[in-house]
């Protein structure tokens, strides 16, 4: 059984999952109308990975007896500038969502619950990718510059 602090702990990481896939899929929105079909291809998988992450923890604290509360997904951000802009938007927030994780760990080492704390040391191993993903995406647009966005927009779609 699983602990009412471990709990409250997870489902604030599920509801952060779920702001994270509708910020992603706001994203791929902005970046289909801007034209940038291969950086919105990109962001619609995201949006589907943190959601898949979401549904992950929940199925993990159902099968350790606890109880799964969606709470309220604040609105996300609509607007953004351009695509370089975007994508350091994604790693500062990949970077954010580690720290969360980092703090779902510590509190299942606080409550010595090992195996909650094993379960989440997959998504820090996860976000290491994420951030690892983000920042070499960056990486490709400032290399390219304007003359070659049209290239790397075509390499996203590959995702």
């Amino acid at each position: 059984m699983i602990t009412e602090k471990l709990q409250q702990v997870i489902n604030d990481q599920i509801t952060a999952e779920l702001w994270s896939s509708q910020l992603y899929l706001q994203m791929c929105f902005h970046l289909k109308k801007e034209g940038w079909d291969g950086f919105a291809h990109w962001m619609a998988k995201q949006s589907e990975e943190e959601k898949e992450h979401a549904c992950a923890m929940a199925d993990y604290l159902i099968k350790r007896g606890g109880e799964v509360k969606l709470a309220a997904i604040d609105v996300v951000p609509c607007g953004w500038g351009s695509v370089l802009e975007i994508f350091e938007h994604v790693y500062k927030h990949e970077c954010h969502v580690s720290e969360l994780i980092n703090g779902v760990v510590a509190a299942a080492s606080a409550e010595k619950d090992n195996a909650t704390q094993d379960f989440f040391w997959g998504f820090v191993r996860e976000q290491v990718e994420e951030e690892a993903t983000a920042s070499s995406i960056i990486d490709k647009i400032k290399h390219a510059g304007e003359a070659g966005l049209s290239f790397v927009d075509s390499q996203m779609a590959q995702r």
